[in-house]
């Protein structure tokens, strides 16, 4: 296993408030993995701190501890691991929203068309050379996103990472897309490949234009022309819920990610810390509700 640097976060809502960081290996069930019934291979060992166990079924945790029976579980995070099945058409993919959402959606593509004179301007990019050009109009954009200034999720812009998201394009492993707003790109959206799956990398928007909703037109346009192209089966949303992976997926799986740590010291203050403020924020929720909620984060965090 590649071990590498994981951030343990304290967040309320979308905000992250502080993290801590640790040295884990990730071990990751694939959407495949999960429909087959399979566990993903444990190849080598874990990081300095431990591992990270990424959208696994909730019933195999204590196959997990188990292997590591040493090592101390927390940030145990629950949710709906969502995906669309795509093996016919867009129409009906369509026809699985309401009425009521299909003409939702239909307004706001009319909305964004019409600031933009009338059309609209989505571009998908497939090959080295494209995905160049890609990285280059995209960059920027991501570091405006609230996922680059509040969650460290934003589109990557280390040489590192965009050598191998170039070499990913040489394979014909990468589908990206970008909106435009005038000439200039509004929103991004990166979707490596993996067989016949599409999974759902890096999406973000210049929250500048978060009133024409560029995120969910970008999605709905990628999404026409990934159907009409009838290679994938299956455009996996990943770890973690969200409105958004609600609305546009079709079907879920329960899932879980939580980490695996050494028992030193630092690392049973960091769980023990972690599992007292997720606490605390869930005590929040339920005395605070709706809009009391929000406005109690708001002054919270000082917005």
């Amino acid at each position: 296993m590649v071990s590498r640097p994981v951030t343990l976060s304290f967040s309320i809502g979308s905000r992250r408030l502080f993290a801590i960081e640790r040295h884990l290996a990730d071990i990751a069930y694939s959407l495949d993995d999960l429909t087959s019934g399979q566990r993903p291979h444990a190849l080598g060992g874990p990081g300095a701190d431990g591992l990270r166990v990424l959208s696994a079924p909730p019933c195999d945790i204590p196959f997990w501890q188990a292997q590591f029976p040493r090592h101390r579980i927390g940030a145990v995070q629950h949710y709906r691991r969502h995906f669309i099945a795509m093996q016919h058409g867009f129409d009906d993919y369509m026809a699985n929203f309401s009425g009521k959402t299909r003409s939702t959606l239909r307004r706001k593509r009319r909305r964004f068309e019409k600031a933009d004179g009338g059309g609209l301007d989505l571009r998908c990019y497939r090959s080295e050379r494209e995905i160049a050009e890609f990285l280059a109009l995209a960059t920027p954009v991501a570091r405006k996103t609230y996922q680059a200034r509040l969650l460290d999720a934003a589109l990557p812009d280390d040489a590192e990472s965009q050598r191998e998201i170039l070499g990913a394009a040489a394979r014909d492993a990468v589908r990206a897309f970008l909106l435009f707003l005038k000439g200039e790109p509004v929103a991004y959206l990166y979707l490596p490949v993996d067989g016949t799956t599409l999974i759902y990398a890096f999406l973000g928007y210049d929250p500048a234009h978060a009133e024409l909703s560029p995120g969910t037109v970008l999605q709905m346009g990628a999404l026409e022309h990934l159907f009409a192209e009838r290679r994938f089966t299956h455009f996996d949303f990943t770890e973690g819920d969200g409105a958004h992976k609600a609305l546009f997926g079709t079907d879920s799986l329960p899932c879980c990610t939580f980490v695996l740590l050494t028992p030193q010291w630092r690392n049973i203050t960091a769980l023990a810390s972690h599992a007292a403020f997720e606490s605390a924020v869930e005590v929040g929720k339920r005395i605070l509700s709706g809009s009391r909620a929000e406005e109690f984060v708001r002054r919270a965090l000082g917005r």
